[in-house]
């Protein structure tokens, strides 16, 4: 713990959320974030969260149309293709292409917290975006700074 120049105690955590990704897609994690905000018993604070992956990303996303998760990856499909003309195919042809779908959206976000929840909209949830089409292993690492 330490104090600010107001005095106020602050206070902050850390942690990882692992997840299994079974191929391509939006797939959402909210609720395992949303668990670990409320074990810290913080009242008000700031998370960040960090995809520690350069082939995946995360996003805050709608949560209640999945037509919506479907076009977002059939839209960096389009925008990133698999095709023989990256130089970088280490991996295979999904290789470069995820490393670009990756660069265009986010590594890292961050979600104010009050009450002990996060303070996402009625329909936004929080999201990896997997990029690579076999399952992966992914972590995300969790920050939360606040009293």
């Amino acid at each position: 713990m330490r104090h600010h120049p107001g005095g106020v105690l602050m206070r902050q955590a850390s942690g990882i959320v692992r997840l299994r990704t079974p191929g391509p897609g939006l797939h959402e994690f909210t609720g395992e974030v949303a668990s670990w905000v409320a074990a810290q018993g913080m009242a008000e604070g700031l998370l960040t969260l960090f995809c520690r992956h350069t082939s995946a990303s995360l996003l805050i996303q709608e949560n209640a149309a999945p037509a919506v998760k479907r076009d977002l990856a059939a839209y960096f499909a389009r925008l990133a293709p698999e095709s023989g003309v990256y130089e970088h195919d280490d991996e295979g042809p999904d290789d470069m292409p995820a490393h670009l779908r990756a660069a265009l959206t986010q590594t890292h976000l961050s979600v104010p917290v009050a009450d002990g929840r996060m303070r996402l909209g009625i329909w936004q949830g929080v999201y990896l975006f997997e990029h690579r089409r076999r399952p992966h292993t992914r972590e995300v690492a969790l920050h939360l700074l606040g009293d």
